[in-house]
């Protein structure tokens, strides 16, 4: 083991978030029971504006971030963990108001961590990712609001993101009609691959909805938020579902009571930041099951420490297709 390892730390200088690659020792990481060596983190659209300074992310300076990471442990305290197990860390916080995946080493709480399940390795973890995992808990929120495959199409928003490009592969194996909603021209076939039998452009979906429209979706994952989640809800099914987990579009919602008191249609947030631990365990379980290997490859795409400052440039403009995967030790 070495005295020193790479870790990607950000600081404010006159107001501007500044990132600078430096060496650390593991006396400079914060406190925790557990130490890990992180293997992969990932890249996600809060890790972009953290990163770059766009958005009011980070709530501590200076900071490594990274919303998620996964690796195995070095050193433990905690009776629920030993060297040398592999271990998946997302949200509680970590890479905004606690170091995160961005450093080849990281301490940490035990309590945040989930032991990595039978199946995934390291990489395919954070393949994954906050994202991933997020898609997952979609997914079983429509499951339990009774939105089965046999009941009508599901559309999914943000389609080419890292949640819904997840979404729509654990959709399509599951049985599921998916509509996929797009910016981009381009990424029909990605989609199409995926599992998407149906299209929609942004334009499209973004058009204020009348209180109420056709009745197309039995249910919804949406990442947006804004116009384009009320004209999703103004055309969901009777008894349709939404399960809302992102705002890229906005935090607003112009929308009516109308879909929700004459169709008895329900919205359901998803959080998958302070999500309990045996919710984790399950959802992380089903990935395994649930989403298809080879989309794993088809979302991915491998960076290095050192390329990160401009691949959050460019996740923050949507200028990225999918995941990205942040390999410590390339």
């Amino acid at each position: 083991m070495t005295d020193t390892f790479k870790a990607l730390v950000l600081t404010q200088e006159d107001g501007k978030t500044v990132s600078t690659l430096r060496q650390l020792r593991d006396a400079d990481l914060p406190e925790g029971d557990v130490l890990l060596a992180v293997e992969y983190s990932s890249l996600n659209y809060k890790d972009g504006l953290a990163v770059t300074g766009k958005g009011k992310i980070v709530r501590q300076w200076p900071l490594v971030p990274g919303i998620d990471l996964a690796g195995r442990v070095l050193e433990s305290a905690s009776p629920d963990y030993s060297a040398g197990d592999k271990v998946v860390l997302t949200g509680w916080g970590v890479g905004e108001k606690y170091w995160g995946g961005y450093s080849q080493h990281q301490r940490v709480q035990s309590k945040w961590l989930v032991p990595l399940p039978a199946g995934l390795d390291t990489r395919q973890a954070m393949a994954i990712g906050t994202a991933g995992f997020t898609a997952m808990l979609c997914v079983m929120t429509l499951e339990e609001a009774g939105v089965t495959p046999d009941k009508g199409p599901v559309v999914v928003t943000g389609a080419t993101g890292g949640v819904g490009s997840i979404t729509v592969a654990i959709l399509h194996k599951l049985g599921y009609q998916v509509a996929a909603v797009s910016g981009k021209p381009d990424a029909e076939g990605f989609l199409r691959d995926l599992g998407a039998g149906e299209i929609l452009t942004r334009d499209e979906m973004s058009q204020p909805p009348r209180p109420l429209e056709g009745q197309r979706w039995a249910g919804a994952v949406d990442t947006v938020g804004s116009t384009m989640l009320a004209r999703v809800i103004a055309e969901m099914n009777y008894n349709g579902c939404v399960a809302a987990c992102g705002l890229a579009g906005g935090f607003d919602l112009p929308t009516t009571v109308m879909p929700f008191i004459l169709r008895n249609v329900s919205l359901r947030g998803v959080d998958s930041v302070s999500c309990p631990v045996e919710r984790r365990k399950q959802a992380w379980q089903r990935l395994v099951s649930d989403l298809p290997a080879r989309a794993l490859g088809e979302i991915g795409q491998v960076a290095s420490l050192e390329q990160l400052p401009e691949l959050a440039e460019k996740i923050t403009t949507g200028a990225i297709r999918g995941r990205v995967i942040v390999d410590l030790n390339a």
